[in-house]
C-alpha cells in the first residue's frame, strides 16, 4: 500500500491521487488517537476500550493519570495534502501487549512519526527501536503537552540518541495544521530516505 492509486470514479488514471500509509506510534497516551483524529477528513476509526482496574498491573499510568481509555488495535484516518496525494493513517497502540499488531500495521507503510512526551521521554525508545531495525524511515514529534516542559529538538535528539538524518520537531497533536506539518515532514523524509537507498554504491 506504499505506492497506490485511489480508486475515483469519473476520473482517468492520470489524475487519481497517490495513496500512501503513514503510521502513528509512540508509547502509551502520548497522542496517537489524538493526532489522526485531529487531521483525518473521514471520521476516524478508534478501537478504544475503558481502562479498567484489572489493567493497571500492566498499563502504567505514570504522568498520564487523567488517561481513561486506551487503544486495543488501532485508529485509521486519512487526510488528503493535495490534489495528488492523500495519506491513510495508522495509529497503533502504545501498550507492550498489543505489539504483535505492529508487523501487520507496518505492512506496506511507507514511513512513521513517533509521538514523545518529554516527561516520559523513555516511552518513546521502543517505537524508535522497531523501526530502525526495520529501516522504515520516521520523524520523532515532540507533542507539546500543558505543564510538560519544552526542549530544543537537538537536545530531544541527543537525549534519544538519534541517527542526524532523523527529523525532530515539536507539535501540538491536537491543533490539525500542527499535526499535518508532522506528516508532511515523514513524507519527505521518507521520500529522502528511499532515494538514499536508491543510489548507486562507490566502487
Amino acid at each position: 500500500m506504499v505506492f497506490g492509486r485511489s480508486e475515483r470514479h469519473g476520473r482517468s488514471a492520470a489524475v487519481d491521487p497517490m495513496s500512501l500509509k503513514i503510521l502513528v506510534a509512540g508509547g502509551f497516551g502520548v497522542g496517537k488517537t489524538t493526532l489522526v483524529g485531529a487531521v483525518s477528513e473521514i471520521k476516524p476509526l478508534r478501537t478504544e476500550e475503558q481502562l479498567t482496574e484489572a489493567g493497571r498491573p500492566v498499563d502504567s499510568l505514570a504522568g498520564v493519570e487523567t488517561k481513561s481509555t486506551t487503544t486495543v488495535a488501532m485508529d485509521f484516518g486519512r487526510i488528503t495534502l493535495n490534489d495528488a496525494l492523500v495519506l491513510y493513517l495508522f495509529g497503533t497502540p502504545g501498550q507492550n501487549r498489543f505489539w504483535f499488531l505492529w508487523d501487520e500495521l507496518a505492512r506496506g507503510a511507507l514511513g512513521a512519526v513517533v509521538l514523545a512526551d518529554t516527561r516520559r521521554l523513555a516511552d518513546s525508545f521502543a517505537a524508535i527501536d522497531y523501526f530502525e531495525q526495520r529501516e522504515l524511515p520516521f520523524t520523532v514529534a515532540v507533542n507539546c503537552f500543558d505543564g510538560a516542559d519544552v526542549y530544543p529538538p537537538e537536545a530531544v535528539r541527543e537525549a534519544l540518541d538519534l541517527d542526524p538524518a532523523v527529523p525532530v520537531m515539536v507539535c501540538d497533536a491536537r491543533v490539525k495544521d500542527s499535526a499535518r506539518d508532522v506528516l508532511i515532514a515523514v513524507v519527505e523524509h521518507a521520500m529522502r530516505f528511499g532515494a538514499r537507498r536508491r543510489e548507486p554504491a562507490l566502487p
